[in-house]
């Protein structure tokens, strides 16, 4: 049984304009409970603002705070595995979300969430990650220890979305319309300049139904993260991560998998100079084996703040290692962990495994609202007896038997217009010209391509 929504799909087209004209201020973060509306307390009490901050105490420490998302996409694909005369497939995605946050005091808070993820039109049926038709997607309790000026320490208990880095290997997944989350226990302390979190987690297996998504009832990631910012030299973020799957699978064989991940990023965002470096290095055991794997990246780019259009030059560079043969007891096949599925393109066909990518992008803004930017990836395997993995990390196909390492070459194009920050469109498109790695293993083969139009309204 489907579920459709009507009544959500009205409601909250009426949010849309009600909340257009008279939402100011407060902007909309990737993780939703990251928002503080605490200082909507003494605001005039127009119907936005009485969502943002409803009291429940006379002091008005007591307060409620409520948002949501609804988001329509449309996608198309054409030749979308390689295979000549595959032909064209379409998805319309869905997804629509409501979240509260209870705050009592100063040391004590509630977050819930809700998501719905839908997916109509695909030949082939949804995915894992385009359909989840009802889920709790965040429900934990917080309790603030320490809050002064200098010193922020808390823990977070129960199921919760999380987000590091760059998002290589820890990600919630906004591109897809399922999000990723986890359930455990994370502690959370914070200075000025720097941060550290530690957290032990267990891994949902996503169904595509109502609250039927499974819980593994182990720890599949646990670890710690930090951030360290000094002033005028930049970011710096020391990461473990330790992981186990039960049935994990590589052109290696598939076996019981406890992965530990050490790593270092050292980065730059915003106007003028940028960069990015990250590596890691990866051991365990793999079944009998053992683990011994790893990643360079950097990323360079350079905004042309007083130029008009305020262009961007930038340039990504990825080795990920491979497994040199299969079944000597030794993989070194890196494995992306939780990544984030478009880090190679929006709709990427292959993952950050075994991948040596070179990657140039241009951006412009002709206005404050919209950005156009025009990427090529291309793609090789790092090791020839290793194959290719999908963009989240399991195991595509076998490389062993083509001797050639070039997989092909994307080109992107897409744009973005955010009229304000609740309201945006995107549109967007693929072309995957494929080398000969492909064309030795698709007996009849093609270039894919892909588009995508995208209409997202949160509060």
């Amino acid at each position: 049984m489907r579920i459709t929504h009507p009544h959500l799909a009205m409601t909250m087209a009426l949010f849309c304009c009600l909340f257009t004209a008279t939402a100011f201020g407060q902007g909309i973060r990737l993780m939703r409970y990251d928002e503080d509306y605490s200082n909507l307390k003494d605001s005039g009490r127009n119907l936005y603002n009485t969502l943002k901050f409803l009291p429940l105490s006379a002091s008005k420490k007591v307060y409620f705070t409520f948002g949501g998302e609804i988001r329509e996409e449309i996608g198309g694909r054409i030749n979308e595995d390689w295979i000549k005369a595959q032909g064209f497939n379409y998805s319309f995605l869905q997804r629509y979300s409501f979240y509260t946050d209870l705050n009592i005091g100063k040391s004590i808070r509630f977050f819930a969430q809700v998501n719905s993820a839908l997916e109509n039109g695909s030949k082939y049926g949804p995915s894992p990650v385009d359909e989840d038709q009802l889920a709790i997607q965040n429900l934990f309790g917080e309790f603030r220890l320490i809050r002064d000026s200098l010193n922020k320490l808390a823990i977070r208990i129960g199921r919760q979305e999380i987000n590091y880095g760059s998002g290589r290997l820890i990600s919630v997944r906004e591109g897809t319309t399922v999000r990723q989350y986890f359930t455990g226990a994370k502690l959370m302390y914070a200075r000025p300049r720097f941060t550290l979190d530690a957290f032990v987690l267990e891994a949902d297996e996503v169904n595509f139904g109502v609250f039927d998504n499974r819980p593994s009832h182990q720890a599949n990631l646990w670890g710690a993260y930090s951030n360290l910012n000094i002033q005028k030299g930049g970011n710096f973020d020391f990461y473990y991560l330790g992981i186990r799957r039960d049935d994990a699978e590589f052109e290696e064989g598939i076996a019981k998998e406890l992965r530990h991940t050490f790593a270092t990023r050292y980065w730059k965002s915003g106007g003028g100079f940028i960069y990015n470096l990250e590596a890691a290095y990866q051991f365990g055991k793999f079944g009998n084996g053992v683990i011994n794997a790893w990643t360079m990246a950097i990323e360079l780019g350079y905004t042309f703040e007083k130029s008009r259009f305020k262009p961007t030059l930038n340039l990504r560079n990825d080795y990920i290692s491979g497994d040199r043969k299969a079944g000597d007891g030794t993989l070194q096949t890196f494995n992306p962990l939780y990544p984030k599925g478009g880090y190679f393109g929006f709709n990427p066909l292959i993952g950050p495994s075994n991948l040596i990518d070179l990657h140039p992008y241009f951006t412009l803004n002709p206005t404050d609202r919209i950005t156009v930017q025009a990427d090529v990836v291309f793609n090789w395997r790092y090791s020839l007896n290793d194959g290719i993995y999908r963009p989240g990390g399991n195991f595509n196909t076998g490389g062993s038997l083509s001797p050639h390492r070039f997989i092909g070459t994307t080109y992107l194009l897409s744009a973005d217009y955010k009229y304000n920050d609740h309201l945006s469109f995107s549109v967007g498109g693929q072309y995957f010209k494929i080398g000969d790695f492909i064309k030795d293993i698709v007996p009849v083969w093609d270039n894919s391509k892909f588009f995508n139009a995208q209409v997202s309204y949160k509060f």
